[in-house]
């Protein structure tokens, strides 16, 4: 199975830095989640991977560029946009078409339409598909030669929560034989629960690359829940230790500490706890955080009037 590694990939726009000396690895066996805010460079780094568009660097997948693989469908499956069909192509016929061109038997094309649900349609133009079943059309050509590496961009867009829910255990599934998934998504609750790894990016930079835990770990909104009957006289203790403490009852929410700081705080105090509990920043918080000063649109802040 192939390692899919970028180095130094660049792009502009006119003045505009779309994607800056941007470096990366996926790994086979694992689904690498690709993050970023709207216009920060995910499309266009996923066009400079497969060499549709021109840039800096290069993508190599098992050490060959894109262009130098024959039958690429063979070995690296895209969906780089919802319903790039020919309207008067019915499901089938549209896919038959792609493999013929990639030496890819009619027998794969009506397996890959039961794998993506659409067996019953595969007569029908696409022409008239919802966005969701275009993206599973869409999928079922990046499937169409079993490649051992896929690249996909938003690919959840216009499923429903049925369709999130298949497609997560699909490419869990994909990535367990031990291809290479690459994928990008705005659904950070899915993508919590999807992926192994992380490459995260601002404004065409490199923000984060590793696991998933390890970008969440990483993040100084993780804190600590703490119970106790003393909270009256912790809090201030903490607070003169550099946490932020905030106070609701016998429960103390404290940041910036560690738990076992925490406790060990309380027991030189001798003070009380009842429970100390580490609560992990969310993958969403995790990348405000890592992302706040790297988004391209910024709304100004509301004004409340009385």
């Amino acid at each position: 199975m192939a390692v899919i590694e970028a180095v130094g990939l660049g792009k502009s726009f006119g003045a505009k830095r779309a994607v800056d000396d941007l470096s990366f690895e996926v790994r086979p066996g694992s689904v690498t989640g690709f993050l970023g805010p709207n216009g920060s460079g995910k499309s266009t780094t996923m066009r400079l991977m497969l060499g549709l568009d021109t840039g800096d660097g290069r993508t190599t997948f098992d050490g060959r560029q894109f262009r130098d693989i024959e039958r690429p469908m063979r070995h690296i499956g895209a969906l780089l946009e919802a319903k790039p069909f020919h309207p008067t192509r019915t499901a089938r016929n549209h896919l038959r078409m792609l493999a013929a061109a990639n030496g890819v038997t009619t027998r794969r094309v009506d397996e890959v339409l039961e794998m993506v649900g659409l067996s019953s349609v595969a007569g029908d133009m696409p022409k008239k598909f919802s966005l969701g079943m275009g993206q599973r059309l869409g999928l079922a050509a990046a499937l169409l030669g079993d490649p051992h590496t896929l690249i996909l961009d938003e690919p959840g867009n216009g499923l429903d929560p049925q369709g999130i829910s298949w497609l997560r255990e699909l490419l869990q599934h994909l990535a367990g034989q031990g291809r290479s998934v690459f994928v990008s998504s705005h659904l950070l609750q899915e993508m919590a629960v999807l992926a192994d790894r992380l490459v995260v990016v601002g404004r065409g930079r490199l923000l984060a690359n590793g696991a998933v835990d390890d970008f969440i770990n990483g993040s100084e909104l993780g804190r600590v829940r703490v119970v106790t009957p003393d909270a009256a006289a912790l809090a201030p203790r903490l607070e003169a230790a550099g946490a932020a403490v905030s106070k609701e009852g016998s429960t103390l929410t404290v940041a910036a500490l560690s738990a076992e700081q925490v406790g060990d705080a309380a027991h030189q105090a001798g003070l009380r706890v009842h429970e100390l509990t580490t609560v992990r920043a969310t993958l969403e918080e995790a990348f405000l955080e890592a992302t706040g000063l790297a988004q391209e649109f910024q709304a100004p802040p509301q004004e409340h009037t009385a």
